[in-house]
């Protein structure tokens, strides 16, 4: 949730519960108690009435005798909150269709009438389409909702988990702290021996609530975690593979490599370009075969002898006698 949606958010959580503690407010819309009264300093200095007090009954509140209407938006708010704020999909897999179709028709029903724009400019959802699943993605396996309602419940779990590139599953015991939804694709983020670790739902068999309550880091958000995450495996560079590429393929790598790929420079050749592609592990490499001959590894070394001998591989096994 971006931060204008979670500071409207905010103001309906205060006036539907009147007090609320920072923690509360900051596991209803996972970030930390620091987000949260940074929130509340920027709607103090917008002139919102709302208050914080510290001590054993303290908590947010709105001053006594102020309502914020929340639902007198503009017309670029409602039609940012339209195409944003509601994502059936997600809502579906989640369990909450209903609530998040109820609240799509409340912001229809309050898009003020559209007079004349003077500037010509057409509505933001006519020219403006999100769609938030992944490429060639199939459905996720796992119970979405499910799981979503067993992680509240704030209790260890007990996974069947496939780790990646392994052919057997393993069960093990961790503290979740949430889902993450990127790129199309579910995880249950969570501390395993410790460490936080991502696990994709893909690979997760089944789960079992323990009679134990979870033990998390306190002073870290779902969102702070999630972003740690993604970054540390995005920027794991362990090797720098050095090729030379089709010039007419540069596109197609940038789409299926993304991030791992470092660089592009241009070659004497105008029809060929050199690249460079990071990874965490050698075997990784094995991914630049799918350019087939529009490409030709030249460093380091063992990336090249990798890719000559998996390329043997495949030409003996494809060869009719």
């Amino acid at each position: 949730m971006q931060r204008p949606q979670r500071l409207l958010a905010l103001l309906v959580a205060l006036q539907a519960n009147r007090q609320m503690t920072s923690a509360e407010l900051a596991e209803q819309f996972g970030v930390s108690k620091r987000t949260v009264l940074r929130d509340i300093e920027a709607l103090a200095d917008a002139d919102i009435p709302v208050l914080a007090e510290r001590g054993r009954y303290g908590g947010v509140s709105l001053l006594p005798g102020a309502e914020i209407d929340v639902g007198r938006l503009t017309t670029g708010e409602t039609e940012v909150l339209e195409l944003i704020g509601v994502d059936l999909d997600r809502a579906r897999q989640l369990g909450i269709e209903a609530a998040a179709r109820s609240a799509a028709q409340k912001l229809a029903s309050r898009r003020p009438w559209r007079r004349p724009d003077s500037t010509g400019l057409l509505p933001l959802n006519q020219v403006v389409a999100i769609d938030n699943s992944g490429w060639f993605t199939p459905d996720e396996p796992a119970d979405v909702a499910a799981l979503i309602r067993d992680v509240r419940l704030g209790k260890r779990l007990r996974i069947d988990y496939r780790a990646s590139g392994q052919p057997t599953w393993h069960e093990r015991d961790i503290d979740p702290y949430g889902l993450f939804s990127r790129g199309g694709r579910w995880y249950l983020i969570a501390d395993a021996f410790e460490e936080p670790r991502m696990f994709a739902l893909t690979r997760l068999r089944s789960w079992t609530v323990l009679d134990e309550e979870r033990q998390t880091r306190c002073d870290l958000a779902l969102s702070e975690i999630a972003a740690s995450l993604v970054s540390g495996l995005e920027t794991r560079h362990t090797i720098r593979v050095t090729a030379t590429l089709e010039t007419k393929t540069e596109d197609m790598a940038r789409r299926i490599l993304g991030s791992r790929l470092l660089s592009v420079e241009p070659m004497d050749d105008p029809d060929r370009v050199l690249i460079t592609v990071g990874y965490d592990q050698l075997d990784a490499v094995r991914q630049l075969l799918q350019f087939t001959d529009h490409i030709e590894v030249t460093d380091p070394p063992e990336a090249r002898k990798l890719i000559t001998n998996l390329a043997r591989t495949i030409a003996r096994r494809h060869h009719d006698e």
